[in-house]
């Protein structure tokens, strides 16, 4: 019979058989062009099926085979051969079972530890009161007053900043808000975000992003972070901020900063459940109504923040946050930069100048930042669902800046 009829009466695919006859353990004859399959076929088929039953591998069961075929083994040799082949795979077989029921067992523990660990209470985390006087309005620069607020453990929870000229900020749920931020639709929808960027983005990408967080998490031990404000632009869900978290002494104060207000939520309920408190300030707002007075940041951190805010803006991000940074300010930034771009580019061409590895040095440069350490990544030629902005014939560098500025 043909190889589609063989394959149907047996219910296999046509590539499953074929890969049979790949690797030798069914051998058809060739008439015409055409594969025969016969009765030998079909008993060789019906062996292999019952080797795999019990737990042989293909390139098993080809060794089989092969002693079956070249040992042409009497009836006795064939009760041994047979009778030490399946001693042999009752002995692995039982000790996989071992190996298995031990990985259980410590997957279980595991499992009633996370499970203890979701039970625990969850410690609520808002505005620390001594961060009101690093507070301003971003309109006119005077200082807040708390309206209607509750407080816990010296902590803002909910309640409303107003400033003199009539400018009103929203607290809600220890995050600060700045204008009309998106609102949230639900925290698991986040989460479950979060396992599709790492399931639906290039491996290559993804490479590139870790190396570029444990360099920048090296670049900061380097410098002494005690009693030091910290301004991230575009937290997102915190893969920056995740990744240092731990490195943070109690006496810093690190502002994270993003227009979606559900990122910030469900970021902040992370944070909420780790057992390492640190003071994290939560702005909700535009990265130019960011409400804190003209140099306060010591280190700013730009690891997304001003490549995502280059897709839609000809200004430079970072010239227009320059104001908040400490003459002595240093900068951490990773940025996107292209080799070429294509003629179909969805990059705008009045916005190439911020993808241009050149074009950002100068620009970092000019803001009076000195080289201490920059890194260009290998190229990359796709991203994933997330990261749609490669086309054909492009090719993207991930680059990393660490620099000081001496006032």
């Amino acid at each position: 019979m043909r190889i589609g009829k063989f394959g149907k009466e047996n219910n296999l695919s046509i590539d499953t058989i074929r890969h049979y006859m790949d690797l030798g353990l069914i051998v058809p004859e060739k008439k015409g062009g055409q594969y025969e399959f016969d009765e030998n076929c079909q008993k060789d088929l019906e062996l292999i099926l019952e080797f795999k039953g019990m737990g042989f591998s293909l390139n098993e069961i080809k060794t089989i085979f092969h002693y079956k075929s070249f040992g042409n083994l009497t009836d006795y040799e064939t009760e041994l051969y047979y009778q030490s082949l399946f001693l042999n795979k009752v002995e692995k077989v039982e000790q996989e079972i071992k190996d298995l029921q031990n990985i259980s067992h410590k997957l279980k523990g595991k499992i009633d530890q996370l499970a203890a660990k979701s039970l625990r209470e969850r410690h609520s985390t808002g505005i620390d009161l001594s961060v009101l006087n690093l507070l301003c309005c971003h309109k006119c620069h005077e200082p807040l007053t708390l309206l209607d607020g509750t407080i816990s453990r010296n902590q803002i929870m909910d309640g409303k900043l107003s400033c003199e000229c009539g400018e009103v900020y929203l607290i809600e749920s220890g995050i600060l808000i700045v204008g009309n931020p998106v609102r949230p639709e639900s925290e698991s929808a986040l989460a479950n975000s979060v396992h599709e960027y790492i399931q639906e983005t290039d491996p290559t990408f993804l490479e590139n992003l870790n190396i570029s967080l444990h360099v920048s998490k090296r670049k900061l031990h380097q410098i002494d972070l005690h009693k030091k404000v910290l301004l991230e632009l575009g937290t997102g869900v915190g893969f920056f901020l995740r990744n240092i978290l731990q490195e943070l002494p109690e006496d810093c104060l690190y502002i994270a900063v993003d227009h979606n207000l559900e990122r910030h939520q469900f970021l902040k309920s992370l944070l909420e459940r780790s057992d390492f408190k640190r003071k994290i300030l939560f702005i909700c707002a535009d990265f130019l109504e960011i409400p804190i007075p003209n140099q306060t940041v010591d280190i700013l951190i730009d690891s997304s923040g001003t490549s995502n805010y280059s897709f839609k803006h000809e200004a430079f991000l970072l010239r227009e946050v320059d104001h908040l940074i400490k003459r002595e300010g240093y900068l951490l930034g990773s940025y996107l930069t292209f080799k070429n771009f294509s003629p179909k580019s969805k990059i705008a061409s009045e916005y190439r100048d911020h993808f241009m590895v050149n074009k950002i040095r100068k620009k970092i440069a000019e803001l009076g930042y000195e080289t201490l350490d920059e890194r260009l990544s290998e190229p990359i030629d796709r991203g994933g669902r997330f990261e749609d902005f490669f086309v054909q014939g492009e090719e993207i560098y991930s680059y990393l800046f660490f620099g000081k500025r001496w006032g």
